[in-house]
């Protein structure tokens, strides 16, 4: 790996992270966390116009790249801090980061989470040896208690991303990307509380200069991109990208990101919505939204970055597999590969049959039927029937729709 202490650190003096910093953690946690594959993606590159490389921090043990920062944190505690033990705040892969590493290091743990943190996240920090304080509030509400926590007990606090060891420890992800292909033009990571991009910021300006550094939130959770602009942040409505769902951006972190950090876009639900589905159907690799939020830029920016040589941090794949199955679901909706109709027919014997038999003519995989016969709006003597079909994509799913139409049976979508 690159040795940032050798290398020139023009414009980062004064920063809270030095390069050395993160050169040092790289140390500190090699062989404890996994130095995650950064690998080409032909066929994504193909879709996006670039040559596009990936790094899994999925593969993590943990599945997210919270655990080098947590590690890096908790082997900075004297011999009596380890003995009181930690308190953290998480929505979740924070959490499990500094559960998995304190019971290894022999540290007590408490996590304090929201309440609508995902069940599998809360599970899997439990299963870790953790103590999971679940509290009803935002995030920032468990930040507060946490500390109370830390201060009562005489414990030390871990911080998701507002801390010098923990932004360090996140930076190592950059390093390990250049030396894996240090033709990248740029390197696009997700944005929550800026841990993560912040330490990669700082070791590529020190290692690698001409990498644009780009940061990304989800349109509706995109506190660090408004005060990156210097606009005031609207956060609010559902986002499936929980890991960056942060209303606040640190203090750290943003005065890093406003020196090193060369640009900030926020993307739509959709978007990030079908960066998970590709993840899952091109690479055969789970992303959580928020590890799927760097494609998901590609996907709606995509000419900003045609032609060049782009990094992408699939940071992390902790995502409740029922979301992830209703992702999956709207994808196929979305590319007209999953298709419900609606049609009004006479209330007759055999009719069902004979619509059901010219879909399958048409070459239609009925999924679902549901036939109603008992709606007021309807005539006595007729019925509805809602019909959702599988196609082999939107061509197909037009020539069907086609069928039905010159059939007489008037489909409308649903």
């Amino acid at each position: 790996m690159a040795d940032l202490s050798q290398t020139a650190s023009s414009g980062l003096s004064g920063l809270p992270v030095a390069p050395s910093d993160i050169h040092a953690a790289a140390e500190t946690i090699r062989g404890a966390v996994v130095e995650t594959p950064c690998s080409y993606s032909r066929t994504l590159s193909n879709i996006c116009g670039c040559d596009l490389w990936l790094k899994f921090e999925n593969l993590q043990f943990t599945s997210s790249f919270k655990e080098r920062g947590a590690l890096n944190r908790l082997t900075s505690l004297t011999p009596e801090e380890r003995a009181r033990g930690v308190v953290a705040m998480s929505a979740g892969n924070h959490a499990q980061g500094v559960a998995f590493h304190a019971r290894r290091l022999g540290i007590p743990a408490l996590i304090v989470m929201p309440q609508s943190t995902p069940l599998t996240k809360v599970e899997q920090t439990k299963a870790h040896g953790a103590e999971v304080l679940l509290l009803d509030g935002a995030l920032e509400d468990c930040a507060a208690e946490a500390r109370r926590i830390a201060a009562e007990r005489g414990m030390t606090f871990i911080h998701p991303y507002d801390d010098p060891h923990v932004i360090a420890g996140q930076g190592t992800v950059a390093l390990e990307m250049i030396e894996a292909q240090p033709k990248l033009d740029t390197i696009i990571a997700p944005v929550g509380g800026g841990g993560l991009i912040s330490g990669m910021a700082i070791a590529a300006r020190a290692l690698a200069p001409h990498v644009r550094m780009v940061g990304v939130q989800s349109e509706s959770h995109a506190a660090m991109a408004a005060a990156y602009k210097g606009a005031k942040a609207s956060v609010h409505g559902p986002t499936i990208a929980d890991g960056i769902a942060v209303k606040a951006p640190g203090e750290l972190t943003g005065a890093i990101i406003r020196a090193c950090v060369d640009d900030m876009f926020t993307v739509p639900e959709w978007a990030i919505e079908k960066a998970v589905a590709l993840f899952i159907n091109v690479e055969k690799t789970v992303a959580e939204g928020a590890g799927a939020a760097a494609l998901a830029v590609l996907l709606s920016r995509g000419l900003e970055f045609k032609g060049q040589t782009v990094g992408l941090v699939l940071s992390g794949g902790n995502i409740d597999p029922r979301l992830l199955a209703s992702v999956l679901i709207r994808e196929l909706v979305r590319e007209k590969r999953l298709v419900t109709v609606r049609l009004a027919l006479a209330d007759q014997p055999g009719l069902l049959a004979h619509v059901t038999s010219i879909l399958a003519h048409a070459g239609a995989n009925i999924v679902e039927v549901q036939h109603r016969r008992t709606g007021l709006a309807l005539a006595a003597n007729e019925a509805t029937v809602d019909i959702t079909f599988e196609a082999r994509d939107e061509a197909h799913a037009d020539e069907v729709l086609d069928v039905l139409t010159r059939e007489g049976l008037h489909p409308s979508t649903l």
